[in-house]
């Protein structure tokens, strides 16, 4: 009976014993989860200004005609007049590409219908694009087409179809780089939140890398870009 009892008691007190172990992982493991569950997410911005490499210009203008064949031949001596401004300009042949024309059969455009007879059947549109890495040269010469049009050249005026371009080519030189800056900064953010709540900036929980975006500097200054990437970042914070 004394044996019978002493087992109940060495049973129980086993028993006990293993609860509070068990009490004491469990409370372990549940301290461990929320541990790591303690993060900050912090984006971080990275900017740079450059410079555009690379212009395609459009030289529009117009030629206008009653017979498709002599709109032709003037069409095709006006590209030379264009095409030798440019070269004296300092332009290579290889920068010179030439588009078909785009021509309009005023009798049949509903636009006539009805109204005023246009003076000549039909208008050619055509262009000249200039595709070169020389900027300053570019803008140089856009201010001095004028003098096209004391060649007897009929200019057009830009417009959203035609636009000229101004771009930039060498991101992937510098994304990189960028990155880095970017990265930096979401430290730089993480360790600001980290003081302020009385924790550290443990490793990289998380890391997703934004889009880059290339915009103009300014209205009036096409040829200037600014680059943006912005990195979002999650760090654990630790005590």
């Amino acid at each position: 009976m004394a044996d019978e009892k002493k087992g109940t008691i060495t049973a129980a007190a086993l028993l006990a014993a293993g609860l509070l172990l068990a009490g004491i992982a469990m409370g372990a493991g549940f301290f461990l989860s929320r541990t790591t569950d303690r993060f900050v997410t912090v984006k971080g911005l990275a900017e740079r200004e450059v410079d555009a490499d690379l212009a395609i210009w459009p030289v529009t203008f117009r030629v206008s005609g009653d017979r498709l064949d002599l709109l032709q031949e003037e069409i095709d001596s006006d590209r030379e007049v264009v095409r030798e401004f440019l070269l004296e300009a300092g332009f290579t042949p290889d920068m010179i590409s030439y588009s078909a024309p785009k021509i309009t059969d005023t009798r049949t455009e509903d636009l006539y219908r009805g109204g005023t007879a246009p003076e000549y059947r039909y208008i050619a549109n055509t262009t000249v694009t200039v595709r070169s890495g020389k900027i300053s040269l570019v803008k140089k010469t856009m201010e001095e087409a004028v003098r096209l049009v004391g060649k007897g050249i009929m200019i057009a005026a830009e417009n959203w179809q035609t636009p000229t371009e101004f771009l930039y080519t060498g991101l992937n030189d510098i994304k990189p780089e960028m990155i880095e800056t970017a990265t930096k900064n979401a430290r730089l953010a993480a360790e600001k939140f980290a003081r302020d709540s009385g924790s550290e900036v443990g490793k990289i929980r998380r890391a997703t890398q934004g889009y880059f975006s290339i915009s103009e500097r300014d209205r009036n200054s096409p040829d200037k870009k600014v680059i943006r990437v912005v990195t979002t970042v999650e760090y654990y914070l630790v005590d």
